[in-house]
C-alpha cells in the first residue's frame, strides 16, 4: 500500500504479493510437465501447442493479478492496468456517496465475502486479497461510517504459505518429471 500523510492522496492497495507468488507458482506447476509429458507419450497434442495454451494462460492469470484498488475522497475504484483488455477484466468505481451498506455473503465452501450495496441496488466485491486489508477496511469505515469491526480477509496468510509449500513440493516432482522425460527423449 502506498498513502501519503495528507487526506487528498489516494490509498492505493495492490494484491497481497503472498497471493501473487502462490497462485503463479501453483499454475506454474501444474502446466510445466505437460509439453514435456506430451512428447515421451506422442500425444495427440504437439508440445508447441501446449507451450502457446500455458503462455495464454500464464498471462491471462498475471493479468488478473495485476488488480488494484484505489481509495480517495470520492469513492472505492478497483483497477487494471491498460495492458490487460477491458473485455477480460474490467474494473468499477462506486463514489462513498452511493454506497448504501456492506453486505456479507456466504460462499459455497462455507467463507464469507461482502459486497457494496449501491444506492441503486447493484453490488460491488470488496477486495479481500490485497496487502493492507485491515488499513484498506479501516478508510472504507471512515469514509461511509459502515462498521467494518467484523470484516475480515475470505483466506488467511498461513492458508496461502501451505499452499505456497505444497506448490515448491510439487515444483521439485515437476523437476523430477521433467528430468525423466528428457531422458526418455534423448535415449529414444
Amino acid at each position: 500500500m502506498t498513502e501519503n500523510s495528507d487526506n487528498t492522496s489516494p490509498a492505493i492497495f495492490r494484491l497481497s504479493p503472498l497471493i501473487r507468488i502462490t497462485l503463479l507458482s501453483l499454475y506454474v506447476a501444474l502446466t510445466l510437465p505437460l509439453p514435456f509429458l506430451a512428447e515421451v507419450t506422442n500425444a495427440p497434442i504437439p508440445p508447441t501447442l501446449l507451450w502457446l495454451g500455458i503462455s495464454i494462460g500464464l498471462v491471462g492469470l498475471y493479468a488478473v493479478l495485476t488488480e488494484c484498488v484505489i481509495l480517495d475522497d470520492q469513492g472505492i475504484q478497483v483497477t487494471y492496468p491498460n495492458w490487460v483488455p477491458r473485455f477480460f477484466r474490467r474494473g468499477w468505481s462506486l463514489p462513498w456517496s452511493e454506497v448504501k451498506q456492506l453486505k456479507p455473503r456466504t460462499t459455497g465452501q462455507g467463507g464469507l465475502v461482502y459486497y457494496f450495496l449501491s444506492q441503486d441496488g447493484k453490488a460491488y466485491l470488496l477486495p479481500m486479497r490485497v496487502a493492507g486489508f485491515a488499513r484498506m477496511v479501516k478508510l472504507v469505515q471512515d469514509k461511509t461510517g459502515i462498521d467494518t469491526s467484523d470484516v475480515y480477509p475470505l483466506a488467511q496468510p498461513w492458508m496461502y504459505l501451505i499452499l505456497l509449500l505444497f506448490t515448491v513440493i510439487l515444483l521439485l516432482i515437476d523437476a523430477w518429471t521433467i528430468a525423466i522425460s528428457l531422458t526418455e527423449v534423448i535415449s529414444s
